[in-house]
């Protein structure tokens, strides 16, 4: 069974435009756009040893783990044992994303909003802990405070309760790697059909056993660094981390002058469901061509793509054939920020899509670290080690998940000067 839904019918002028105003980021490059953007630029990369849990009979245990995070630094309103780490990390992100967006918490609370989070984890963290209590000293050891906090749900709730909004809908996408952009994606219909004024979507998650646990028996664990597309690779690194964008229409933005990041074209979204772990290349293919029309683009129009790209075998060949498929022979660049950052689970292509983002505004497109060979089998320009300037005017975010889900986000470039040219009544058409 294979389909493609929400998000494939060709775009027909919704009564909004939908631009991303506000970048919220935290991860082992840098926390806040500014530090996330020179992490980019300059190909930093985020892999270290892990500290957050014993690895104790691993062969290797590198991770991309964020080692400078304070929650006291944004935690306002609620303490913070009251909110596992995944969650710590999408309250952060949310409050970066409105003060970037030069929004105080009332202008906020003034309007009807969507609170969208992906995850793979939740708070499995948490679990992790609970369960070793269990296990070395009984039932009875449980810890309350800890085991109150596992809900998913906390991911978006916790930005509810911590920014104090009322007039709010809040929702926990579990669609795993690629629940980002499918939060993402529930964000641009929710403001393009005026069901909501304002969105805060995006995903979080953090580094647990159990997520490094999996993917070292699955024999896809790297164990240095992540090179994607690289002849070398050897799999995975797992990291942590948030990434949440603050989106509002183009005539709320412009009437109030804020910055644009970028424009939210469209989306698509495909589920095949063939296999629990393997990609499937027709209906990546099949994801990108529903993403395009969506966004009302073609393939051509691409400048580059910012590829799932977790540098496993499977996955890098699969995801490239899919591409090939759709693109031709003139493939778009073609990178992975997942050499810098590591694989961050629900978080990963939120993040991307706030790189994607910064890359549309500051005309840069980020490099694919560690590469020193590209493999003949997904032949792309993944522009290696350094980052490149480019006028960029239309960028491809791909997500890719385990049990077939894949969601496609389309971003296009913002000229501050086209909004001299719109009309009074044109900023409320597509």
């Amino acid at each position: 069974m294979s389909g493609a839904t929400g998000g494939t019918a060709p775009r027909t002028a919704p009564r909004h435009r939908v631009v991303i105003t506000g970048l919220g980021v935290v991860t082992s490059i840098g926390t806040g756009v500014d530090a996330f953007a020179d992490g980019l630029r300059a190909g930093r990369s985020g892999a270290k040893p892990i500290g957050a849990f014993d690895t104790t009979g691993f062969a290797y245990s590198n991770a991309c783990e964020i080692t400078d995070f304070d929650p006291e630094e944004w935690l306002r309103e609620m303490a913070a044992d009251e909110l596992g780490r995944a969650a710590q990390f999408a309250v952060a992100g949310s409050r970066m994303a409105v003060a970037d967006a030069g929004l105080t918490e009332d202008d906020v609370r003034a309007r009807r909003t969507l609170v969208s989070v992906g995850t793979t984890d939740g708070e499995s963290r948490d679990l992790d802990h609970l369960i070793g209590l269990q296990v070395t000293e009984g039932e009875d050891r449980l810890d309350a405070t800890v085991a109150r906090r596992v809900w998913p749900g906390r991911l978006s709730a916790g930005i509810v309760r911590e920014l104090g909004l009322e007039d709010v809908e809040t929702v926990t996408v579990p669609t795993a790697c690629a629940a980002g952009n499918y939060a993402v994606g529930s964000g641009y219909d929710a403001i393009s059909s005026g069901d909501v004024e304002m969105a805060l979507c995006g995903g979080a998650d953090a580094l647990c056993r159990k997520t490094f646990t999996g993917f070292y028996r699955l024999g896809t664990i790297a164990p240095d660094v992540c090179r994607p597309f690289d002849a070398d690779r050897q799999g995975i690194l797992t990291g942590e981390g948030a990434g949440i964008l603050l989106m509002e229409s183009l005539e709320s933005a412009l009437g109030r002058g804020a910055r644009i990041y970028a424009e939210v074209l469209g989306y698509g979204l495909s589920c095949d469901a063939s296999h629990p772990v393997a990609p499937d290349r027709d209906s990546i293919a099949r994801c990108i061509t529903a993403a395009h029309r969506n966004a009302g683009i073609e393939a051509s129009d691409v400048d580059f793509i910012s590829a799932h790209g977790t540098g496993t075998k499977a996955n890098d060949v699969t995801e490239v054939g899919a591409i090939r498929q759709v693109f031709g022979d003139e493939l778009p660049r073609t990178v992975s920020i997942k050499s810098m950052i590591g694989h961050t689970m629900g978080a990963a292509s939120a993040l991307a899509a706030a790189a994607c983002s910064l890359a549309l505004r500051e005309g840069f497109i980020p490099p694919t670290i560690n590469h020193r060979t590209t493999d003949p089998e997904c032949a792309v320009d993944c522009v290696p080690n350094e980052a490149v300037e480019a006028r960029l005017r239309v960028v491809q975010n791909n997500g890719l998940a385990f049990g077939g889900n894949n969601a496609v986000l389309m971003l296009g470039h913002w000229d501050e000067n086209a909004a001299e040219s719109l009309p009074a009544d044109a900023t409320a058409a597509a």
